[in-house]
């Protein structure tokens, strides 16, 4: 149900802002017939040449054209309340930072080109308006102190012709981009409305520079308007008899096209001017990025109506900001490793549909983002009118979208509370990953192996694992969470084995749990199965705690950042460590000895999501492959936080691939590319994903796939 006290409360906050700017307009109306403007010297007055009846005109439409846009934005905001309550604990020095990072464009100006193109527009934008801020200040203020004169007034005329220049050189470049570019999320997206959006602001801005030229023309041509040199450069090809009718048209035009943007910002894409940065400002999150939201113990909750998301109402508040802050841009899906091989999902889409879908069922309902076509259009707040499960299930959670997104829209999350309701509510899921459930509940692991065998890794070491026990739970460091895969899958069983050795030889205290150890439940809860997620989670929880276990060392970045970043929501808190940071240490603090390859060759490195995006995990793994000597390494194109998913997180290492091409092939030749004569992976799923990718270009042979704790036990220094 909707919350109706708080949408009434935000609504007339809006509304109470909305009205108080147009009462404000008002006075400034009355308070220019206090302070008379007086004589101007080498200056201007804002007035010239625009008779008394427009002036009225003018602030009375610009008081209603404020109030009807603070009220369009009250009707957005009053949806945002739709959703559900969501407290960010969050410092206000991070909301603070991520807010200027918009309105400076950090953010943007991370993508080159197009970054430096918004940016022209944006701050030619803000330069024009904060120029009309303060030319309205100075014609308030007493004679005595109106500071637009004489050297003032030159340098703010020219700074004003400066920022035109950029504004419009920058719808400019825009426009050219949506007419001739190629890329496909720009090119996919240029509808009327773009084209629409872009003559409004280039229209303001040309019929600004005109206005000046006709003032110019009525004022005679004085010498010191040669700081306005792009009007001056106008009014001089223009014919001084028409001057005055020139004037007058040009600035009712002008003032016009400043309404009609007023009253389209709410109605528009224009409105992330607006919504961007302050979504921006409440983005900080309270939880790690790697952590999926918490929905509390459903293994203890008495009554459950519903687990995720089918209806725009059980968003949060948050999630529903995200929505109306979208640029358009598809960034987001030019990254997506399921929508560049031929997938079903778009990330824009998935926040362009439900941003419909929201819009579209609110009461009244207010314009989308993109305009759809009527036999698109909905009337329920139910998301999966407009969703398919198929677009849904095809995501890897390599949280690539959100990375790369320049205004912090959460898309991953969104994807995820989705596919909570479609796992628990609505039994719609692929088949496969029904058998991956069963195998979890039953076996305890998604490989349906006996969870007596999970020591049979240990077979063939030359010294004894130690398990963690009662009797000497005081003595270990460590905890080394091996990971169903690596006790049950064969490639990954002596990554395993070197991990071990590599903690012996470096006389690490560690001890592992055995039969005892069950499966993290990731792969449960990014597809959506949070009471199997649960189940395992507690069972380890309850276990480690019983155990007094304090640190942590794992292999599976998705065991890791499970552990790390999730237990805690249910009261498991552990140190947490990478192999691969570990094996660093080891290696910096000499407690490993590197040595030199004797057959020197090169190495790329493939980064897994879970390890760098999730985590911010990039450098440990390529220290160790740097302290080997004989060794190149050599990166892929697409690498560190930009790096290619590789198909299997997000619980599709236990799904079926059959649309479009499959990612880790995609990915495999990429790595092929390098020239590489190995693959260095810190992943068990990378590990299969990319071995396989290899095989499959026939390239298995001559290209090795190993992970980091392989390549350094077999180039230790020799004794």
């Amino acid at each position: 149900m909707i919350n109706q006290k708080k949408t009434k409360q935000v609504n007339d906050y809006v509304l109470l802002f909305a009205a108080g700017s147009a009462v404000g307009t008002l006075l400034l109306w009355a308070a220019s017939y206090v302070f008379p403007e007086g004589d101007i010297v080498e200056g201007r007055r804002v007035f010239e040449n625009i008779p008394k009846y427009l002036q009225y005109a003018f602030y009375l439409l610009s008081a209603s054209s404020i109030f009807i846009s603070g009220y369009l934005f009250s009707l957005r905001a009053k949806n945002w309340a739709r959703g559900k309550s969501e407290k960010r604990k969050t410092t206000l020095v991070s909301k603070i930072k991520n807010f200027f990072d918009g309105i400076l464009m950090r953010t943007v100006l991370r993508f080159r080109a197009a970054g430096v193109m918004h940016s022209m527009i944006y701050v030619g934008f803000l330069g024009l308006f904060a120029g009309t801020i303060t030319l309205e200040i100075h014609h308030l203020m007493p004679p005595s102190l109106k500071f637009l004169q004489g050297t003032t007034y030159f340098i703010y005329s020219f700074s004003l012709e400066v920022a035109s220049l950029i504004y419009l050189f920058g719808i400019a470049w825009a426009l050219f981009r949506r007419i001739f570019g190629t890329e496909d999320r720009i090119k996919t997206k240029t509808k009327t409305d773009d084209y629409l959006t872009l003559g409004l602001l280039a229209f303001m801005g040309i019929s600004g520079l005109t206005t000046e030229a006709g003032r110019i023309i009525v004022e005679g041509f004085p010498e010191y308007e040669k700081w306005s040199f792009v009007g001056y450069f106008i009014a001089d090809m223009l014919p001084v008899e028409n001057g005055i009718l020139f004037h007058r048209i040009s600035w009712i035009l002008h003032v016009v096209s400043f309404f009609v943007f007023l009253i389209s910002l709410p109605q528009s894409k224009l409105r992330h001017i607006i919504t961007s940065p302050v979504n921006m400002f409440l983005s900080p999150k309270d939880r790690p990025k790697g952590a999926m939201k918490d929905i509390g113990n459903l293994l203890e909750a008495e009554d459950i109506d519903t687990v995720g998301v089918e209806v725009i109402e059980n968003f949060s508040w948050k999630q529903l900001v995200d929505l109306d802050a979208c640029t358009v841009c598809g960034r987001c899906t030019s990254v997506c490793p399921a929508n560049l091989t031929g997938k079903p999902l778009d990330p824009r889409e998935i926040i362009l549909k439900v941003g419909q879908v929201m819009s579209e069922s609110g009461s009244p309902p207010v314009p989308a983002t993109v305009s759809t076509p009527i036999d698109l259009q909905v009337k329920t707040s139910n998301v999966f009118d407009r969703i398919t499960s198929e677009e849904l299930w095809a995501c890897t959670s390599c949280r690539a979208c959100d990375e790369v997104c320049p205004v912090n829209i959460e898309i991953l999350d969104k994807i995820l509370d989705m596919r909570r309701h479609l796992a628990l509510m609505a039994s719609d899921f692929p088949s496969e990953l029904g058998k991956a459930y069963v195998a979890m509940e039953n076996s305890s692991n998604p490989w349906g192996a006996s969870q007596n065998d999970r020591m049979k890794w240990s077979e063939g070491l030359e010294f004894d694992v130690p398990l963690l026990e009662e009797d000497n739970k005081e003595d270990v460091e460590y905890l080394y969470w091996v990971g169903c895969a690596g006790a049950f899958d064969d490639r990954n069983v002596p990554v395993t084995k070197a991990v071990a050795t590599l903690l012996k030889r470096a006389g690490v205290s560690y001890a592992v749990l055995g039969p005892k150890e069950v499966c993290t439940g990731d792969s449960a809860r990014r597809t959506g199965n949070e009471f199997v997620f649960q189940q395992l989670a507690i069972q380890n929880i309850e276990n480690m705690n019983n155990l007094n276990v304090q640190k942590v060392i794992t292999q599976c970045p998705h065991c890791f950042n499970t552990i790390a970043n999730e237990y805690p929501q249910l009261g498991g808190n552990f140190e947490v460590i990478h192999h691969s940071q570990l094996l660093t240490e080891l290696v910096q603090s000499g407690k490993i000895e590197v040595g030199t390859s004797e057959d020197p060759y090169v190495i790329t490195y493939h980064d897994s999501c879970y390890l760098g995006r999730h985590n911010d995990i990039y450098t440990a793994p390529r220290e160790i492959l740097g302290s080997i000597g004989g060794i190149e390494v050599r990166e892929m194109k697409r690498q560190g936080t930009n790096s290619f998913c590789c198909g299997a997180g997000g619980g599709r290492m236990w799904m079926e691939e059959s649309t479009g091409k499959k990612v880790n092939i995609e990915r495999s030749e990429e790595a092929i590319e390098t020239g590489a004569d190995e693959v260095a992976v810190a992943c068990p799923f990378c590990y299969i994903m990319m071995d396989d990718g290899v095989k499959e270009l026939g390239r298995g042979e001559s290209i090795k796939v190993r992970d980091v704790s392989l390549i350094l036990l077999d180039n230790l220094k020799k004794d």
